[in-house]
């Protein structure tokens, strides 16, 4: 073996305490830095192997010898914890409402029902038994936290503090509280956020705050965070308690490098890969000889071993048939019952003749010997489960032994039901009382279970069988190579098989267990494990049958009572063997309390069940440790190793008393994690201590082979899975012929290729070596290796290292799970565990980091997630333990409800893409040849022109609006221009051409006289959407003033609606605002007193009753150019901007409408939109006045008292053209959704309309224009009607889809979503993975022109190719409305040229980012069809990585992720990606949100986000477009004013 695989032995001799102490200060003294004077030895750890010892020469006890294992994992955590303390570096904290802080109190909760851990228990114990030990272990951490430099000043600050809006309950933890989740070998980057008080100190690159004048004794100061001093907030809140503070905090502690360090390369456009983690040239390779496979000692073959079980159990029956076989026991600790072997006898024959002949008739028997039966029986009725398994054995049918199911959806049930159901099971056995408990469904009779076969329950008590006639024996035969049993398996993901075994290999098992452990006639064992299955099932009810040993068997229930109860009934018994998990050791260690009567010295042997868990090995000391002084010999500890198909895979014998005790490994753990085996050197903290569990069994060969890939042998030092040839294993799994093959079909072969031997071997699913002295040594399971970044992690060491952070204060033991779950491309580690009752809110945060820390030192791997839930509320396995896979679903489904989460994807996700560099765009070199642009078609478009239209357009004859009305009121003034709905559908008021000028010609009497107004003084209209702000509209152009449309402030909600309406007065320069009586009254009312300065309004007219008199003259303007109007809008973005109209675009504009719109005096148009900016205040006031038609004006308001408006009043009026914005689509989708059956009996006819278009200045809202389309198909809505407007602030409306007689489609394609990140598009299928579905913004309006310019560089772009839209058109607004006139903004919006190319045309920049693509369509001239496809705005565009994100595609991307997420809104802050998700569920779920809103954004998007925030319904703002406002959500989560119900600050 070489010194590869040397094994520390220790001395056996005699080592006294104070050589001990010796040898261990020499061992860590190195670690800590000795503070003067002083010798303590602070707690990095020694990995001392202390083999187990006799009595030292000194004459002490051992226990105060040996530094057990156990204390050492706990040592080297809080060694490495200690460590970290060091640099100082702050995490924040999530903030959780205070709802969420559930308080249990301590009275109503009783310790989880499974003490135990899960099934495959034994996870790293964390405590120590010995109160001294613990004591000391709290000296030396403090002492390494305070004492080791006496420059740290140590400042526990923790302030909880609510924010203003009372909800929050934020703690923010500094200094030594906050242990940052290092995860970086390079020194600190030490930010410039440093007091300006305090010099600084930085040693070896760690910060540390020194206060003025250090002496060596350290002053308590408060520490201030960052520049906190010049932030302290007016309320006394210090700012650290911020969002803001905590997001700065985050960033700094973000600042720091990674670990892996990322391979500089640049991927080319198409392709953004992933990075690819490449092997590090340093790891440790194997490099020992190759294994040779080892065997077994011979199987000795003794003369009285019966040929088969039931001949065992025949012949004990009869010839000592008073002998006991099992004495049960009740909760009480008092025997319940004696089975001998003469009654197992009897009534095993009687079940085998009830089986064969009492079921079915006599020509169709139920059951056949051959056939599948299921054993359903509870742990504390072993007799009744024994006699049925050999009535079985004695019957020749195969039993199937499955825990009893105790609801009919419990953990894992479906999968026990898919086994039964591939076994053919159709009968259960089960005993009396079991059979009444089972859940019953009214009529009495037992449910089918979820995913369960039909069975039939078949009771197995004497008294309900039939006795077999006195001719009726069993056929027992010697044992054969038929099936004896099937035992279950439960797989890594949930999924479970049925081992199958043969009589044959169960009688050779039986054998070889009675030779390793020399078991004799009439023996005692006392037995705590699950006798259905694994080791309690071959001890306790198969070996011991054969040897006629009398079993002692303790319920689970009774350890719950009474952890105590086995080793008391080892000593009442004087039993020789006992069968025990390491977690009956632990609990027994837990609840020992200097119990005089106990005395072990009767035991031989201890079998340790779960041995092949690396962490047993601290129960097995800390046990001895404690009971060694009771009598229990160091030699009795035998741990073994086994698995469902390969049973028993070694055991250590009972040694002789006095051998030497055998030797343990101490492994690295950085060269376990890369698959070899290394004796640990130099990083004393990160090992791995492992006892053997003994030699190859009898009559068996094994090896070691790689564990992925071919069956190679591994060399000697390297790690790989066990293989056993043997007789005794199993031999398929039931029914799955191809998975059997992988597994007991195994040909190892050697490095030449040569197989090992030419019989099969089973693959046993441990991970270990053979060592020394042929001692087997077992590293891991199969099942709990995490692969992570090409390294290889045990569950159960995670799991160890957890739980030797802060031992039982936190968690229970065996309620943890570790799990791995894969988020681009590579496993990522989850932790959750259940946290005690009684634990704060602090404490579980604090806890959390130091295990993130812990893993991170010791393990070398950062966790990608930490959820804890509360007490008792993980999935458990029938035996109490923790349900992996079933933990691991609800983990991804989002239904684990966790009460706290730490997600850390900044430290474990290292392969993300390299961050694009800018390429160099077409510049004025590239070659230009007529309107190609690198070989491309340049990407311009335009609409019809509008000089080629012959028409006869009257109104074309005026300049201006108001003469348009004075001419209609003359020659058709009774022809209705606006007809106005009110909820109930019903007209509210209607004006025809006359009156509307009538009414406006008093308006404009009305602001001459009371309002003393001059022409061009600005107006503000603050009126609900009705005829009045129509009519107040045309009274201003009258009296020669210019409108400003504003809308009212929403009555229920002054404080925030109403500062906008007067920002617009004052922005606007109005001189008069112009109301109704209602609204007045509310603008002085007082709630705007508390909202705004209501003394500083210019005068308000309210128009409810009008001056009689006629104005002298109407004002007419002389130029065209002047302004007619002020639009005045809020952006996505928060921004309030106001444009100029001029007279001649307000007409070109509606002229440009009526010629795509097909609009005359005869038609009737639906308008359901806010009046008050864009195309919506274009259609609502302006059109109808231009091209005569008749607009149906329905307020969108109404819609929230009759969703239904719109839509009747669309078929009422036969309707051919109507308008609607998003919100008012969702509103009737989501409204009427289920209604419209009803609607169609009520008459609802939607088949008249040609264009239902969506006015926006958006991307098109794909979803939900379908959605609408597919609902209202039936109320005969063509699919092809709804289409999309596109308008922005220079221009209010580019696009408008009107399709002629509905010939054309809307286009809709799908792109890379990743391309539009790099200003790139490639269509792909519809429905492609990563693809984002656009649809066309609708056909171009006449006399608009488009161009597609870089947006940076001013060139044109190629077709297809994403930039900026660019337009030139007769209506474009004429520039921007600014107090204080800056110049720079307007001129670059409203007349940028092109930097090469066509330089002469003027263009107004839209601020949206989109591409041309030519169709093969073709237009009504001919001409091949030009759609525009916009993709989103290039204020809100992310820069992230150097690339662009449009928030909607990762806002689409969140809400798919989880039923309860109704609405999403990301933006970014310090570069950190923060995404605000709305809840619609219990406050208990909003935990479950932040990993899976984390996930779904790295996969889809490759982007780490920062914070997540969960709110209620309706927090994030949207504006009356139904547009999200993302800045006014930035800002106000910035102040703390979101009352969120939980910020998750991602690590």
């Amino acid at each position: 073996m070489g010194n590869k695989v040397s094994f520390c032995l220790s001395l056996t001799g005699d080592i006294t305490q104070k050589g001990y102490e010796k040898k261990r200060s020499k061992l860590i003294g190195a670690y800590f830095p000795q503070a003067a004077g002083k010798n303590h030895f602070p707690p990095d750890i020694c990995f001392l192997i202390c083999d187990i010892l006799d009595q030292s020469a000194s004459g002490k006890p051992l226990h105060s010898v040996v530094l057990p294992a156990y204390n050492v994992h706990t040592e080297a955590v809080q060694a490495a914890l200690a460590k970290h303390k060091e640099r100082k570096m702050a995490v924040p904290m999530p903030s959780k409402r205070r709802s969420l802080v559930v308080q249990t109190s301590m009275d109503a909760y009783t310790p989880p029902d499974t003490s135990s851990g899960s099934e495959g228990e034994g996870q790293g114990d964390g405590t120590s038994s010995s109160r001294e030990g613990s004591i000391s272990m709290e000296h030396w951490i403090n002492r390494a936290i305070h004492g080791t430099s006496s420059t740290t000043t140590t400042t526990t600050s923790s302030t909880a503090s609510s924010s203003s809006s009372g909800g929050t309950n934020q703690v923010f933890l500094t200094s030594s509280f906050s242990h940052m989740p290092e995860n970086h070998s390079a020194p600190p980057d030490v930010t410039g956020y440093t007091n300006n008080t305090a010099t600084t100190a930085t040693t070896d690159g760690i910060q540390v705050e020194r206060a003025p004048g250090t002496g060596t004794t350290p002053q308590r100061q408060t520490p201030k965070y960052g520049n906190a001093e010049l932030m302290e907030t007016g309320d006394g809140v210090p700012v650290s308690s911020r969002v803001s503070a905590k997001i700065q905090q985050l960033v700094n502690t973000l600042k720091r490098p990674k670990r892996p360090p990322l391979r500089e390369f640049f991927v080319d456009d198409f392709e953004e890969l992933l990075e690819v983690q490449q092997p590090d040239p340093n790891q440790p390779k194997a490099e020992g000889a190759q294994m040779v496979a080892m065997g077994g000692e011979q199987l000795g073959v003794v003369t009285n071993w019966p040929p088969s079980l039931e001949a065992a159990l025949q012949r004990w029956g009869t010839i000592s048939p008073k002998a006991p076989c099992l004495t049960t026991m009740d909760t009480n600790g008092k025997p319940l019952y004696v089975l001998t072997y003469g009654k197992l006898w009897s009534r095993s024959v009687k079940v085998a003749y009830n089986l064969l002949h009492k079921l079915g008739t006599k020509q169709e028997p139920l059951v056949r010997p051959g056939d599948r039966v299921a054993l359903v029986f509870p742990n504390n009725d072993p007799a009744a489960f024994m006699t049925a398994f050999y009535g079985c054995l004695l019957a020749e049918v195969v039993p199937v032994p499955i825990e009893v199911p105790l609801t009919r959806k419990d953990a894992g049930s479906q999968q026990i039901g898919f086994l039964l159901g591939s076994c053919g099971v159709t009968v259960a056995l089960t005993s009396d009382t079991c059979h009444k408990g089972l859940p019953k469904s009214p009529t009495g009779e037992i449910p089918q279970f979820k995913g369960w076969p039909k069975v039939l329950w078949f009771v197995t008590e004497s008294k309900h069988l039939s006795k077999p006639p006195r001719d009726w024996f069993p056929h027992i035969k010697d044992a054969n190579q038929d099936n004896a049993y099937i035992e279950y398996k439960t797989c890594k993901d949930g999924s479970v098989l049925g081992v199958t075994v043969m009589r044959i290999a169960m009688l050779t098992h039986c054998q070889t267990l009675t030779q390793s452990c020399s078991y004799t006639e009439a023996e005692t064992i006392v037995n705590v494990l699950d006798f259905k299955k694994d080791v309690g099932l071959w001890h306790a009810i198969l070996t011991s049958v054969m040897n006629m040993m009398h079993v002692i068997s303790i319920p689970y229930a009774l350890m719950k009572v009474n952890p105590l109860s086995w080793i008391q009934k080892v000593c009442q018994y004087k039993a020789k063997v006992a069968c025990v998990k390491s977690r009956d050791m632990h609990w027994a260690l837990v609840a020992h309390r200097d119990q005089r009567d106990i005395n072990l010295s009767s035991l031989r042997m201890l079998v340790v069940a779960d041995g092949s868990n690396p962490w047993s090995i601290s129960s097995c000391d800390a046990f001895l440790n404690v009971f060694q002084s009771k009598g229990l010999k160091p030699e009795v500890i035998c741990p073994c190793a086994s698995s469902p198909e390969a049973l028993t895979v070694a055991i250590r014998r009972p040694l002789e008393e006095g051998s030497t005790p055998p030797a343990r490994g101490i492994l690295s753990m950085q060269g376990l994690s890369h698959g070899v085996i290394r004796v640990d050197t130099e990083e004393k903290l990160s090992v791995l201590t492992l006892q053997d569990v003994g030699s190859v069994m009898p009559g068996a060969v094994m090896c070691v082979v790689k564990p992925e890939g071919v069956p190679q042998l591994c060399k000697t030092d390297e790690i790989g899975e066990l293989c056993v040839c043997t007789v005794a294993t199993g031999t398929s799994y039931y029914g799955l012929a191809g998975m059997t093959k992988n597994t007991f079909e195994v040909f190892p072969v050697s490095n030449i290729g040569t197989p090992v031997s030419e019989f099969p071997f089973t693959r046993t699913g441990l991970l270990g070596f053979i060592g020394p002295g042929a001692l087997i040594f077992v590293a891991g399971k199969m099942d709990g290796l995490m692969v992570v970044g090409g390294r290889r992690h045990n569950a159960d060491d995670i799991v160890a290292t957890a739980l030797a952070v802060e031992p039982m204060k936190f968690v229970y033991r065996g309620r943890i799970a570790v799990f791995s779950i894969t988020v681009l491309h590579d496993e990522r580690i989850v932790v959750v565990a259940e946290q005690r009752p009684d634990s704060t809110e602090e404490d579980s945060f604090q806890w959390m980091s130091r295990v993130l820390q812990a893993i991170d030192s010791i393990h070398q791997v950062g966790v990608y997630c930490l959820a804890l839930v509360p007490s008792n509320t993980l999935p458990k396995t029938p035996l109490g333990g923790i349900h992996l896979s079933e933990t691991k679903q609800l983990f991804l489904e989002g239904a684990l409800h966790p009460c706290n989460v730490l997600m850390c994807p900044h430290t474990c996700v290292t392969n993300l893409p390299k961050p694009r560099q800018k390429q160099p765009e077409i510049g004025p070199a590239s070659v230009m040849v007529g309107n190609l642009v690198s070989g491309k078609r340049i990407a311009q478009a335009s609409g019809r022109d509008l000089g080629q239209i012959e028409d006869n357009d009257q109104a074309r004859k005026f300049l201006f609006l108001s003469e348009v009305l004075q001419w209609r009121a003359q020659t058709t003034p009774d022809h209705v221009l606006y007809t106005l709905l009110n909820s109930r559908g019903t007209i509210a008021s209607s004006l025809t051409c006359v009156q509307l000028h009538k009414r406006a010609e008093k308006i404009a009497t009305m602001l001459a006289e009371r309002g003393h107004l001059q022409d061009g003084d600005h107006v503000a209209l603050v009126y609900p959407p009705g005829i009045d702000l129509i009519v107040a509209f045309y009274g201003c152009l009258y009296a020669g003033c210019v409108p400003i449309t504003v809308r009212p402030p929403h009555p229920q909600n002054i404080a925030t609606t109403l500062p906008t309406v007067k920002m617009i007065v004052e922005v606007s320069r109005s001189v008069c605002v112009m109301t109704t009586q209602l609204i007045s009254k509310l603008l002085k009312s007082k709630e705007a007193l508390a909202a705004v300065d209501v003394r500083s309004w210019p005068p308000v007219l309210d128009t409810d009753d009008l001056p009689k008199k006629k104005p002298p003259l109407l004002y007419k303007p002389s130029n065209p150019d002047t302004l007619a109007y002020l639009d005045f809008s809020v952006s996505t973005t928060g921004m309030l901007a106001g444009v100029k109209m001029s007279h001649t675009a307000t007409s070109a504009f509606c002229r440009s409408i009526k010629l795509q719109c097909e609009l005359y005096p005869s038609r009737e148009v639906a308008i359901c939109l806010d009046p008050y900016c864009g195309l919506g205040f274009v259609l609502w006031c302006l059109c109808s006045v231009y091209s005569g038609h008749q607009s149906i004006l329905i307020p969108p308001s109404e819609l929230e008292v009759n969703p239904a408006l719109w839509l009747s009043a669309v078929s009422q009026y036969k309707v051919r053209d109507t308008f609607c914005s998003y919100s008012v689509m969702e509103l009737c989708t989501k409204g009427l959704g289920l209604q419209t059956d009803s609607l169609k009996s009520r008459g609802l006819d939607l088949s008249r309309v040609r264009t239902c278009v969506v006015v926006a200045e958006e991307r098109p809202r794909i979803a939900l224009t379908q959605s609408f389309s597919k609902l209202f198909k039936d109320l005969g809505l063509h699919p092809r009607a709804v289409s999309t407007s596109f308008g922005c602030r220079v221009n209010l409306a580019i696009c408008l889809q009107v399709s002629q007689g509905l010939t054309t489609s809307i286009l809709v394609f799908s792109v890379f979503i990743s391309l539009l990140r790099t200003l790139r598009t490639r269509l792909v299928e519809r429905g492609s993975p990563h693809s984002l579905p656009l649809m066309e913004s609708g056909k171009i309006l006449p006399g608009v022109r488009i161009i597609i310019a870089n947006p940076e560089t001013k060139g044109p772009m190629g077709e297809s190719h994403l930039g900026e839209i660019w337009v030139h058109s007769g209506h474009n607004a004429s520039g921007y409305f600014t107090v204080y006139g800056d110049e720079a903004l307007q001129s670059d919006h409203f007349s940028s040229r092109l930097s090469f190319g066509d330089t002469q045309t003027v263009w107004a920049r839209t601020g949206y980012l989109g591409f041309l693509r030519r169709t093969e369509l073709t237009d009504a001239s001919g001409e091949r069809h030009d759609a525009l496809y916009v993709v989103g705005a290039l204020e809100e565009a992310m820069e992230l990585r150097g690339m662009r994100y449009h928030p909607i595609d990762i806002e689409t991307s969140v809400i798919r992720t989880h039923k309860s997420i109704t609405e999403c809104a990301v933006f970014t802050w310090t570069n950190l990606l923060v995404v605000v998700v709305e809840l619609d569920g219990s406050e208990q779920e909003a935990l479950d949100l932040v990993p899976l809103v984390t996930n779904v954004v790295l996969e889809e998007h490759y982007l780490i986000v920062g914070v997540v925030v969960v709110v209620d319904i309706g927090v994030i703002p949207i504006n009356s477009r139904g547009e999200k406002q993302r800045m006014h959500l930035r800002d106000g989560f910035l102040a703390d004013q979101l009352d969120p119900i939980y910020v998750a600050y991602n690590m």
